[in-house]
């Protein structure tokens, strides 16, 4: 019993010690996010932070950058007392762009912080009541909203100069570090004091012989019980209630208390805002989808942070995050007497990711990533070009149009490429007058193909028979079923034609990788156009060097190996290569050349290893000329690829489908179709 009577002072000196933490929930978050990682990056043409302990896990938030920005500005102003305290974050956006999994992932990064020993957040409980005869066989009580046993420490008497002597003297806090811990001074909670009073009653006022009946106790962090972080889903307006958020009065407990005075009666763990009531993270899930009281019940609980039931009140501390999508918010927005509950909303409107890199990341998810079998079993192979072709679709459709960029172009710059003379600066423009439009679905990225309508498309081609009796997920039938998803699931008539032109152009992209991928093949080697490329890029630079002989012969270093190396200058090649992408005149080329020079010069000495594979119409036009200078012209590939009835176009088609299954990572299903697709003139721009 000794040791139970210094659990309190034990946790007091622990603190003192810097072993545990006393800060409220906002600063736990705060710590959580500061304490790890942050890089700068440059996102559609503005630096901004990237906060690495969202990019943690396998399975972690992509993009993104400006929300989360913006919940960690938000976050560390109410951890340091500004107005943002007394609200709650909402994400209001399209259904099926990453909301409610940002949420989720935040509440498991906190979980794990808060299960490292420092960071374990604590409770009391309160023993021996059954001495007190009002409890019946009720013998211990848990404070029902987790309140840290700092708080019981600030409260212990009724005086608060009383309380503020004792944590000088018991728990040798300094006045300065006292100050600090006053700062997160809350009451306590009303049946806490209660039992607290009963039992200063009962032991007469002896703070020795009370702290005996005191336990402190971790605060469990099992996600199945919503403690530390809790979800409540809207649900409908006949089951929804109030007692779901604020808890209700027990009969089992009314029972035993025969003080009907008593608060201990209401039992608040019914409700889910007490199980985070302790530092913890409440999630609302849909939060204007709820009946006018429950939000009216949100309201009270976000601005005052204070469970109310029947007059008697229970401080908590909680981060609250709500989401919503962009109908239901509007839909209240238009109902101004609920005004106030949107004053008291920290607004995030959350666009869809823009970048189709990153989106790369979002596909891998929507495809899963277990092996894939077909309907009777067997293995399912994924073609190469599947991601590709998928993510360009879905970032083509959030992406509004412009006057001064094609979407290509647009796509392009997003993605942090070159997009011909266009720069970002011409993206940052367009952005930024898109995103004063009041229609939020008109800003930037704010409507789309979601990530849920890229996971039907997928359903859509794993269930199909072309799909399952080949064994491989062919990229081209991703456009079927996205199709297939346009007609299906958008309503609307300009969305649903402005999808469908999205998926021309995603198509005409494809066209140009497979082309790219035709010429890797022919050329027996995966990096083939990236090498010739980097010759046309090498050229241009050496074309006018001082060193350069009559043999047109040039020495230069690699700037990505540190090699010597020496390059004939083919004048010819580099003409067929400008003439292509549609320079006739000499002050055309002379202008498209510099404007590389310049590229090379910004890019290599950030990242030696930059190829300028993201140019596209420098890549078509150099495959383009490479396959007419090497078998006079694509169409003699094409033919004889389509016309296999001599030997020697036989040898061709049987050399090249070997180099796409052994070096390119194709099946026989998708590189036969792929072949076959380059030998059509679909979707040529």
């Amino acid at each position: 019993m000794a040791q139970k009577a210094n659990m309190l002072l034990q946790h007091m000196t622990a603190v003192k010690k810097g072993e545990r933490f006393f800060e409220n929930a906002f600063q736990s978050v705060a710590r959580m996010i500061l304490d790890a990682d942050i890089e700068k990056v440059v996102v559609n043409g503005k630096t901004t932070y990237d906060f690495k302990i969202f990019r943690g896990d396998k399975k972690h938030v992509v993009g993104m950058y400006d929300e989360i920005n913006s919940f960690v500005s938000y976050v560390k102003d109410a951890a340091e007392g500004g107005s943002s305290k007394e609200m709650a974050y909402v994400l209001v956006g399209e259904p099926g762009n990453g909301k409610t999994f940002f949420v989720d992932y935040l509440c498991a990064q906190y979980r794990h912080f808060l299960s490292q020993e420092k960071n374990r957040r604590y409770t009391f409980k309160f023993n021996g009541l059954d001495q007190l005869g009002t409890y019946g066989r009720i013998t211990s009580i848990e404070s029902q909203t987790y309140e840290d046993p700092m708080i019981l420490a600030m409260n212990l008497f009724e005086n608060i100069d009383d309380n503020k002597e004792y944590l000088a003297r018991k728990g040798r806090f300094t006045d300065a570090e006292i100050d600090q811990l006053y700062e997160n001074y809350r009451p306590l909670g009303a049946c806490s004091g209660y039992i607290l009073n009963d039992l200063r009653n009962h032991t007469g006022d002896k703070i020795d012989d009370l702290l005996k009946n005191i336990d402190i106790v971790p605060v469990p962090l099992n996600e199945s019980l919503g403690t530390v972080t809790g979800k409540y889903p809207a649900k409908d307006k006949i089951t929804s209630s109030a007692v779901d958020l604020l808890g209700e009065e027990s009969i089992q407990r009314l029972l035993h208390i025969t003080d009907t005075n008593n608060p201990y009666r209401f039992d608040l763990r019914r409700g889910a805002l007490a199980r985070v009531g302790g530092g913890g993270i409440h999630f609302s899930d849909e939060l204007y989808k709820n009946k006018k009281d429950l939000v009216q019940v949100y309201l009270g609980v976000i601005q005052n942070r204070t469970i109310e039931i029947d007059g008697y009140r229970w401080p908590i501390d909680t981060l609250i995050i709500a989401t919503s999508n962009n109908s239901e918010f509007n839909r209240f927005l238009e109902e101004k007497e609920e005004a106030p509950i949107v004053d008291r909303c920290r607004i995030c409107y959350v666009s869809h990711n823009t970048d189709y890199h990153l989106q790369d990341e979002l596909t891998a998810y929507a495809v899963g990533s277990g092996a894939k079998t077909t309907l009777t079993r067997e293995a399912m192979h994924k073609d190469p070009n599947l991601n590709y072709a998928s993510s360009v679709t879905v970032v083509l459709s959030r992406l509004p149009r412009s006057e001064k960029l094609t979407p290509i172009e647009t796509m392009k710059l997003a993605a942090g490429e070159v997009a011909g003379e266009k720069s970002i600066k011409t993206l940052s423009e367009v952005i930024d007058t898109l995103n004063q439009n009041p229609d939020i679905t008109k800003r930037f990225g704010q409507k789309g193909l979601g990530q849920r309508n890229l996971g039907r498309a997928v359903q859509l081609m794993l269930e199909s028979s072309e799909t399952n009796e080949g064994k491989c997920m062919f990229a081209y039938d991703v456009f079927k079923a996205f199709e297939r998803i346009v007609l299906d699931y958008v309503s609307e008539a300009n969305d649903r034609a402005k999808y469908l032109e999205d998926l021309k152009i995603a198509k005409g992209l494809y066209r140009e990788r497979i082309m790219t991928e035709m010429f890797n093949a022919y050329m027996d080697e995966p990096l083939a156009i990236r090498k010739d490329v980097m010759n046309y890029v090498n050229m241009i630079i050496g074309i006018d060097a001082e060193n350069l002989g009559s043999d047109k012969m040039w020495k230069y270093k690699d700037p990505q190996t540190g090699e010597l190396k020496a390059m004939k200058i083919d004048l010819r090649f580099i003409q067929s290569v400008e003439e292509r992408m549609g320079l006739k005149t000499s002050e055309q080329h002379e202008s498209f050349r510099t404007s590389i020079r310049k590229i090379y010069g910004q890019k290599i000495s950030v990242n030696p290893e930059y190829d300028f594979m993201d140019n596209l119409e420098l890549v078509k036009a150099v495959t383009d000329v490479r396959l007419k200078s090497d078998i006079a012209g694509a169409g003699s590939l094409i033919g004889a690829l389509a016309n296999r009835t001599n030997e020697e176009n036989q040898k061709l088609y049987d050399r090249m489908i070997d180099t796409m299954l052994n070096k390119l990572n194709y099946c026989q299903t998708c590189a036969q179709k792929t072949i076959e697709y380059f030998c059509t003139q679909e979707d040529e721009s």
